[in-house]
């Protein structure tokens, strides 16, 4: 029997592959210091158990309409705009089961077959699987070092753009890299998207996750709000990595589409987890407070440690839970030719886990540098240090 031709166009998220090296790896009796995969070793919030409980105890636990309880849109139209300065109605927010999905009903809506559709990368791998999946055309763009992070090829963007893109994904408070856009660079996003009239996803995955200042939304400048799709997620700033809650916040005639898409997918997001995301919402905000201050002290660990290890070096980001060092000079004192050797190399001789900027879209011509993706939002401050300080003794080692 045959399968469909679409599937060779699908690919995965590439950091499941590497955990479950590492799982292989700990199942031999080794101990695996897990910077591979950017979950959140974090408890939810009592109030949101409590809600959750409470509605499967109050019976809603059946079907609900497709784009989402009414109570939940509510929640979330308030939220998300008076944090990003804007007005939402209900009716432009459509409830998923996370936000991933969010990706694929965007495509779906704004993408014919055959268009184009500008995605970051390095970046999350599920954009150009998708746009692929789906019968598009992906069309990477760059990003280049800078003093303190990395800034987006604007050059290099624009000149990849033709008469059959449609659309950009835009990655502010990025995966992997945790690059953090300037208001320079987000207006020239938005400048190029109204001269092309692009449709643009801007995945606000990790909008609030940040330690210093203040994530700004490109759907709130002037121009970009009836034709930019925002990705929202509880996943990050509520740990409901599991729970699988996330929205759309789109123009209506897409957020109708997508609500379509809702009742011939999965006919509807789990009622009960919706209650839970309207006591996230509403409910005390201490925690996630207390949960940053400790990705604070993870991040600011990781930094110091990574730029003491010889030939590896990392700025530090204010924002997302990732580093993204360059690795460069460490791989060569070791005689390590590809980021793949150096990955299993790594874990096999010091149980660090982690993915490489190969598990996130192609090289690109040009790259001369080598970087690998450290999550530190599932490991606790004491493995950090442990994990890294082996790190640094076998990079010190040489060949």
């Amino acid at each position: 029997m045959k399968t469909a031709r679409r599937l060779d166009n699908l690919g995965t998220e590439t950091a499941f592959r590497v955990a479950q090296a590492a799982a292989d790896w700990k199942a031999k009796g080794n101990e695996v210091f897990p910077f591979h995969l950017g979950d959140l070793n974090f408890p939810l919030a009592p109030h949101i158990v409590e809600a959750m409980e409470q509605a499967i105890r109050d019976g809603k636990t059946g079907y609900c309409p497709g784009p989402g309880i009414p109570e939940l849109r509510e929640a979330l139209a308030d939220d998300i705009g008076s944090r990003r300065g804007m007005t939402i109605d209900p009716a432009e927010v459509v409830v998923t089961t996370g936000g991933k999905p969010v990706i694929t009903k965007f495509l779906q809506a704004v993408m014919n077959p055959g268009e184009g559709v500008l995605y970051p990368n390095p970046g999350f791998p599920i954009y150009e699987s998708q746009i692929e999946y789906l019968g598009g055309t992906a069309l990477p763009y760059r990003y280049v070092p800078t003093s303190d992070g990395f800034a987006i090829d604007l050059d290099h963007l624009r000149a990849s753009i033709d008469e059959n893109t449609t659309a950009i994904i835009y990655n502010d408070l990025q995966n992997p890299i945790s690059a953090e856009s300037t208001p320079g660079e987000r207006e020239a996003i938005a400048a190029i998207a109204q001269e092309f009239d692009l449709w643009v996803l801007s995945d606000e995955a990790y909008f609030e996750m940040r330690y210093r200042g203040k994530s700004q939304s490109i759907a709130a400048l002037p121009g970009m709000r009836e034709r930019t799709v925002i990705l929202y997620t509880f996943s990050k700033k509520y740990a409901m990595t599991g729970s699988r809650l996330g929205c759309a916040v789109a123009p209506k005639e897409v957020a109708e589409a997508i609500s379509l898409m809702n009742t011939n997918d999965e006919s509807c997001t789990n009622q009960y987890v919706q209650w839970a995301g309207i006591a996230a919402l509403r409910g005390p905000q201490g925690p996630v407070g207390q949960m940053l201050e400790v990705l604070r002290k993870r991040r600011d660990a990781t930094c110091r440690l990574i730029n003491e290890i010889p030939g590896m070096s990392v700025a530090t980001p204010g924002s997302t839970f990732y580093v993204f060092p360059d690795v460069t000079e460490a791989m060569e004192s070791k005689g390590i030719a590809t980021l793949a050797d150096f990955s299993t190399e790594a874990l096999h001789a010091t149980g660090v886990s982690f993915c490489t900027r190969e598990h996130f879209g192609s090289p690109q011509p040009g790259e001369d540098r080598s970087y690998i993706r450290l999550a530190y939002s599932g490991i606790d401050e004491t493995a950090i240090t442990r994990g890294l300080g082996r790190l640094k003794e076998w990079i010190e080692a040489g060949r």
